[in-house]
């Protein structure tokens, strides 16, 4: 459920530019009552419908930058065409949402809804929504809500028959349930307002030259009280739509009609106004665009070669648009099958006993690393895990299904689950009051003690070998130390090969992030500090199988599914990292706020390895980037944060682009 409202503002109208903004902040706060969720706004100029939308609270999208230059470009433009007399009236939807289906942190969910160059506001439910879906295949759905199943039916409709009464008439004789809608078009210049129950209510002037309308008629009232109306736009009448009813608005209307003409549509009005809405109408003039301002990072500048955005730390791109990651590549040299024989060789047991420790997440590398290990090099595993609490079931799954197939000795060592989850609660809570990129990885901090276990695993058991299976060049991400200010070097394909420069800087670099932000300086501090100190300061002379392993991610994902029918996850078709619970949140962050995610990074380290080419890896990224909701909750609920608030504030943060 949400409120709906808007204006539509003649050239003759009366109302200047200042005024028509302050009426739609008006509005805006006066729908609030209806939903607190989410807000949105679509504005049609003429040549372009430009919609922004986004989670939280109608304070935090009057607060949203591009909401404020949305609104100042749209009544700029609405001044110059008064000014030429010529062109169409300003005409602005928006609405508060209440949700009731679609979870409201993934902006597919939120409104206005765009479908098939159509854009549309809803305000009801359809119950029969999936039957519709299921018999209209044309009706292509990213969402999980209702509404996008509705502008896209009657758009649907509209384009079979040419006329929009009988599009709309069609549509509402299809829905079962309730239903309001405003609603623009792509390729005919007009205003829909339509609905079965009567929520909602206009207020038209004598000459037909302004029109308000809205979700409840207080709304309006509170408008004429506020707002001085009537010595704007002369005397207003405040109407209802009635149920089964619509209203057409002409947004250009041809000849010397007045700036906008109101029809009431209905089964009684419909053969006098039939074809007065069709697309014909718009044939003379270019095709209206649609722009969606909330997906402004898919319009990132991009590298001519990889993907990597504008946005990468320490980016820029030469005269042919190639970036200087991929100027700068080095092809990935490996030691090679033999050198790897070579180095364990000395460690292989003649007795059959163990003689590897392999450190096992139940992820994809250390599953074909445990695999390999045991199957090709012939050696006797023990598999390692250390569980801090953000180990995900699926990855647990994939652990048993290797370990009793191989027949491995499986060691887990748990930390204090209940005291690690509160750590993570603690520094994401801190991090939501000031969002900083270069921060996002304090909540990862409380797994670097696998370093330490693994170290005094050896002490335990006397094997002297470990392996491990993280490393490779590919899934490198150096981003997460240029985020914070450091210019990556060749740090060996491990953490622990940072330059002693760079270390220091990046101690620096969360020392004056404490400072900013007391939030920080919580129990989880000496926690942080140990797992700093495991990941640089001590010694690292563990063994990286991908650095004598080329990494082929159909080698190593293939070879798992086959042999072990490792298990992927249901809400990604990508297999990096489903068994880290953190993932899904801090891609999350990554991307809405950045513009990418890691897999993006490990993509166009993929097309410089020649092992896929950009139009592959953009197809993937696509789809990668399709937030993980089911994960981040269920993240949520472990750390124990509220979700959506977090969401809420993530998508509201200041953006690199």
């Amino acid at each position: 459920m949400c409120g709906i409202f808007g204006i539509v503002c003649g050239l003759d109208s009366g109302v200047s530019s200042a005024q028509a903004g302050k009426l739609v902040r008006a509005l805006l706060e006066a729908s609030r009552t209806r939903g607190r969720e989410a807000a949105g706004l679509a504005v049609h100029n003429g040549l372009l419908i430009e919609v922004l939308k986004q989670a939280g609270s109608v304070e935090d999208l009057l607060a949203n930058r591009r909401f404020q230059e949305l609104l100042e470009r749209s009544l700029k433009g609405f001044d110059e065409r008064r000014a030429s007399g010529r062109g169409q009236a300003l005409a602005i939807t928006g609405h508060s949402r209440l949700v009731t289906n679609g979870f409201q942190s993934n902006d597919d969910n939120n409104q206005p809804v765009i479908s098939m160059g159509s854009v549309g506001i809803h305000n009801g439910i359809i119950v029969n929504d999936r039957a519709i879906a299921a018999r209209r295949p044309e009706i292509v759905l990213h969402s999980e809500v209702d509404s996008e199943l509705l502008v896209g039916l009657l758009r649907s409709e509209f384009d079979a028959c040419g006329d929009l009464i009988e599009a709309s008439r069609r549509t509402f004789e299809s829905i079962e349930g309730s239903a309001s809608l405003s609603m623009f078009f792509d390729s005919v210049k007009c205003l829909l307002l339509a609905t079965n129950t009567g929520s909602l209510f206009t207020l038209r002037n004598a000459s037909g030259s302004f029109l308000a309308f809205a979700s409840e008629r207080f709304i309006l009232q509170r408008l004429i009280e506020e707002q001085d109306l009537d010595q704007w736009v002369g005397r207003l009448e405040l109407s209802q739509i009635k149920a089964g009813h619509a209203l057409a608005v002409h947004l250009e209307p041809p000849g010397a009609q007045p700036a906008l003409v109101a029809f009431e549509l209905g089964r009684d009005h419909a053969a006098s106004l039939n074809g007065a809405f069709a697309p014909a109408a718009a044939a003379a003039g270019p095709q209206t665009r649609v722009h969606d301002l909330t997906r402004r990072a898919a319009n990132l500048r991009r590298c001519k070669r990889c993907i990597l955005p504008e946005t990468y730390p320490f980016i820029d791109f030469d005269a042919q648009g190639v970036c200087r990651y991929c100027r700068n590549w080095r092809r990935v040299t490996v030691k090679g099958p033999q050198a790897l024989r070579d180095a364990v060789e000395p460690y292989r047991s003649q007795d059959g006993s163990p003689d590897v420790i392999v450190a096992f997440s139940g992820g994809r590398d250390s599953a074909y690393g445990l695999h390999y290990a045991k199957k090709v090099l012939g050696m006797n595993p023990v598999a390692f895990t250390y569980d801090w609490g953000m180990v995900t079931d699926l990855a647990r799954r994939n652990q048993a299904r290797l370990c009793g197939k191989l027949g491995v000795e499986h060691i887990l060592r748990s930390a204090d689950i209940a005291t690690k989850r509160r750590y993570v609660r603690k520094n994401v809570e801190a991090w939501l009051k000031q969002p900083e990129l270069g921060m996002v990885t304090l909540f990862t901090a409380g797994d670097k003690e696998f370093y330490k276990y693994a170290r005094e695993l050896r002490k335990e058991t006397g094997i002297k070998l470990v392996i491990f299976c993280t490393g490779n060049m590919i899934e490198d991400t150096p981003y997460k130390t240029g985020l914070c200010g450091i210019r990556e070097d060749d740090h060996g394909m491990t953490l622990t090969g940072l330059s002693t420069r760079n270390e220091l800087a990046l101690l620096w670099y969360y020392f004056k992030h404490y400072l900013k932000n007391p939030g920080y300086w919580n129990e989880s501090l000496r926690d942080t500090l140990n797992a700093y100190y495991q990941t640089f300061m001590v010694k690292d002379d563990f063994l990286y199988l991908f650095h004598y392993l080329e990494w082929r991610e159909e080698e190593v994902v293939g070879t798992i599914r086959r042999e072990y029918d490792w298990e992927v996850a249901t809400d990604t078709t990508t297999t990096w990292r489903i068994g880290d619970g953190t993932a899904p949140f801090y891609n999350y962050i990554y991307q809405t706020i950045a513009g990418f995610t890691e897999d993006e990074v490990m993509l166009s380290n993929m097309i410089r390895e020649e092992h896929l080419t950009r139009e592959q890896a953009l197809e993937r990224a696509a789809e990668y980037a399709k937030p993980r909701i089911p994960s981040i909750r269920e993240y949520a609920q472990l750390a124990g944060f509220n979700c959506e608030e977090a969401l809420n504030i993530i998508n509201a943060a200041p953006k690199l682009y």
